[in-house]
């Protein structure tokens, strides 16, 4: 069948436990498209291939003698370089690690292959995942699928082009300020940011471990929903029935609309006007705690991502690309004092968030305030990277820094997405939710 790379993960799921395709083939033919795609050097940062195809036969064996693991088992999904493969390099898109080969899997690896799960590769990223374009000279940079000149989105950057570009039917990525749902967004696909804790960073290469979450990269909810349960250890959330009808939505009206530019503001409006002749009932609210969570940002986040790499970083840093180096130092500005200052204050707003949003099934917004941005601008012009790295970046950190559960969606129009957050370890529900909104955009 020519259009494996055209299904969804669970409907190449269900069709391989109805005996229609082996995952033999199918993992094949995913291994030989992406190797032989003309952009496949900027989006793999190497194959697992012997250990891909050792996982399909045995997912072959298990569908024939009707002891699958799962609904995802036999699926080819790719992973992001940072998560450990044992025997094979986890790079993390650094010139810092090059060559570093851990003797183990990450936890989530481990689970998602004990499910059936068939990696195929490691996908390009941001240098140690700190930034949100996914603009990366050290290694490669990925284009984004609707426009090859422009970045794809950060730092899960190669993740979410595997999937767009049809070289894999799923990804695993990571979010720390965006990093799942940003590259989602700009590529046209599904992206859960999970919440904090909820998911193993064992074996995941840090940036930001108080931020850093592990989520998948899809074509649709379904998906995310099997993927997420799978990680999770949990039952996939019931999707069946979903609707909007009744449910009630805040627009989060702050500065996530400042300077946003006229496709995202576009998508954004013409998703809600959906939502609406769908049932749902939505308000606008600016709920001023958020602005004052996103004014901690720097100091949480450059802080702890320097204090994680100084060692490695001060040892070479003329491996790394300028930007990304300037990032992490500029962590070394803030006190200690500081820093426990700006934990003790994120908490209280964390805590006063929940209880202003608690009569919303979920706070939607504009999941990037820009588009894409042109790969060779950034290359050639610094105050242009920093201020569309900040901008990329804006409107996802509200979710990662108020302890969020995020789910962002397509909206229709090119490279724009609609998020949806919710209360932390809310994932079932907000699933359910993204499906009916899913059904109501499509």
């Amino acid at each position: 069948m020519a259009d494996y790379h055209e299904m969804s993960m669970c409907d190449l799921g269900r069709a391989i436990g109805a005996g229609q395709i082996d995952p033999v083939d199918l993992t094949a033919h995913f291994l030989d498209r992406a190797k032989a795609h003309r952009l496949s050097d900027r989006i793999y940062a190497r194959f697992m291939e012997d250990r891909a195809m050792a996982e399909a036969k045995a997912a072959a064996e298990r569908a024939k003698t009707g002891v699958r693991r799962g609904l995802l088992d036999g699926v080819p999904v790719s992973w992001k370089d940072l998560f450990d493969t044992a025997g094979v390099a986890t790079e993390a898109g650094s010139a810092l690690l090059k060559d570093s080969v851990p003797t183990d899997d990450a936890e989530m690896l481990k689970r998602a292959t004990a499910n059936g799960l068939v990696a195929l590769g490691k996908t390009h990223m941001s240098e140690l995942a700190f930034s949100g374009l996914g603009l990366n000279p050290v290694t490669a940079t990925p284009p984004c699928v609707n426009n090859e000149a422009a970045v794809s989105g950060g730092s899960s950057s190669g993740a979410a082009t595997s999937v767009a570009y049809g070289l894999a039917a799923g990804a695993i990525g990571s979010d720390t300020g965006g990093s799942v749902r940003i590259p989602s967004a700009w590529n046209d696909l599904i992206g859960l940011k999970t919440t904090s804790g909820r998911l193993s960073l064992d074996g995941v290469v840090p940036l930001v471990a108080s931020f850093d979450t592990v989520g998948p990269l899809c074509k649709t909810v379904e998906d995310a929903a099997a993927t997420f349960a799978v990680l999770d250890g949990t039952p996939a959330p019931d999707l069946r029935g979903a609707s909007l009808a009744g449910t009630r939505l805040l627009i989060l009206d702050n500065v996530v609309f400042d300077d946003i530019r006229a496709e995202p503001l576009k998508g954004f409006e013409a998703a809600v006007e959906k939502l609406k002749s769908a049932g749902a009932k939505i308000d606008r609210a600016a709920v001023p705690v958020v602005d004052e969570a996103m004014e901690l940002s720097a100091i949480l986040f450059n802080t702890e991502a320097y204090a994680e790499w100084r060692d490695v970083i001060e040892a070479a840093p003329d491996l790394m690309y300028p930007r990304i180096l300037d990032r992490f130092r500029a962590g070394q500005s803030f006190g200690g004092c500081d820093y426990v200052a700006a934990w003790k204050m994120l908490h209280r707003l964390r805590t006063e968030y929940l209880a202003q949003t608690a009569g919303y099934d979920a706070v939607i917004l504009p999941t990037a305030p820009i588009m894409p941005p042109d790969i060779e601008r950034l290359m050639t012009d610094a105050d242009y990277y920093v201020t569309e790295n900040l901008l990329a970046l804006r409107n996802t950190r509200v979710g990662n820094l108020l302890g969020l559960a995020a789910l962002t969606l397509p909206t229709g129009v090119a490279s724009t997405g609609i998020s949806l957050q919710t209360p932390p370890n809310s994932e079932a529900r907000l699933l359910r939710l993204g499906a009916a909104v899913e059904a109501a955009l499509a």
